[in-house]
């Protein structure tokens, strides 16, 4: 009976680990550890220029079937990068800025990062326009639907192109991300969520 006890008040200790927001230390912003049906999978800090200038507070969410499907047993490994830029199931890059960006310095910098990604490359970029501090960004795939962006809380037509959404999620999970932390701190959570 003790066992069982015991077993219980772990399993409600480790539920309630998983269920409480995720602060990204070095900013302070704060990120649900559940939305709907995907879990929170890691937090980063979007940092430019040598002064290590503060631009955005970054998380991954993904689907739970995907990390309890394809993602299983990959935590750690260059494969998990792969599927977590490739994989068709729902994922979603939340940015949450922490300074104002103007409409030059956002898409300058996913100019930069989708070189070679042609027209749709150029449409998604003028979705961006100045940016507050306080304001987030959402990029998700969605299935069946595409690559949706919410910008500053305006929905954005959908783009449904899964090479094209590779290459976006490609800027902080693919071989020549935009910040190396980024890239391993947005799994940083998969050892805990894929157990």
């Amino acid at each position: 009976m003790n066992r069982l006890i015991v077993g219980l008040l772990l399993l409600f200790a480790a539920g309630t680990v998983l269920a409480q927001d995720v602060t990204e230390p070095k900013s302070g912003a704060k990120f649900a550890a559940k939305d709907g049906e995907t879990s929170l999978l890691g937090v980063s800090l979007r940092t430019k220029t040598i002064a290590k200038v503060k631009v955005y507070a970054i998380g991954l969410y993904v689907a739970d079937s995907a990390i309890s499907g394809p993602l299983k047993n990959k935590a750690g490994t260059p494969e998990l990068y792969k599927e977590l830029q490739n994989g068709d199931f729902q994922k979603a890059i939340v940015m949450k800025f922490v300074r104002d960006v103007s409409t030059s310095q956002i898409r300058d910098a996913f100019h930069d990062s989708l070189k070679g990604a042609g027209d749709k490359a150029d449409a998604w970029i003028n979705y961006f326009n100045d940016i507050r501090s306080g304001q987030e960004c959402v990029i998700s795939w969605v299935p069946g639907t595409g690559l949706a962006t919410k910008v500053a809380g305006v929905d954005k037509p959908a783009i449904n192109d899964n090479a094209f959404a590779s290459a976006v999620f490609g800027i902080w999970l693919g071989d020549k991300p935009i910040q190396e932390n980024i890239k391993k701190d947005l799994a940083s959570r998969s050892g805990l969520l894929f157990k």
